[in-house]
């Protein structure tokens, strides 16, 4: 099994959730709703200097269903390449 991580802005919640729900993957899923922090797209810190904030979603996979989830992933970055949107694979 494979612990996926998907991190992104709120702006691109939406088209993340139905890109995955096409490729038929991350069925099951934890989502953490307020995620703060500092990363290669800049800071999201949830403040008034920083307004913006990211969520995470956390699924437990197979290899097969991982690459699904990267591949649905990808075309939504390809769609938004400015809002930070990163995938990590455990």
């Amino acid at each position: 099994m494979l612990r996926i991580e998907i991190i992104a802005n709120h702006s691109v919640e939406e088209n993340i959730l139905d890109a995955l729900k096409d490729a038929g993957a991350a069925k099951y899923y934890t989502k953490y709703p307020n995620i703060i922090g500092v990363g290669s797209a800049g800071p999201r810190m949830g403040d008034s200097i920083w307004p913006e904030s990211n969520f995470a979603l956390v699924v437990w996979c197979e290899e097969d269903e991982a690459r699904r989830i990267e591949e649905a992933v990808e075309g939504v970055k390809r769609q938004f390449p400015d809002e930070g949107i990163k995938v990590f694979g455990l």
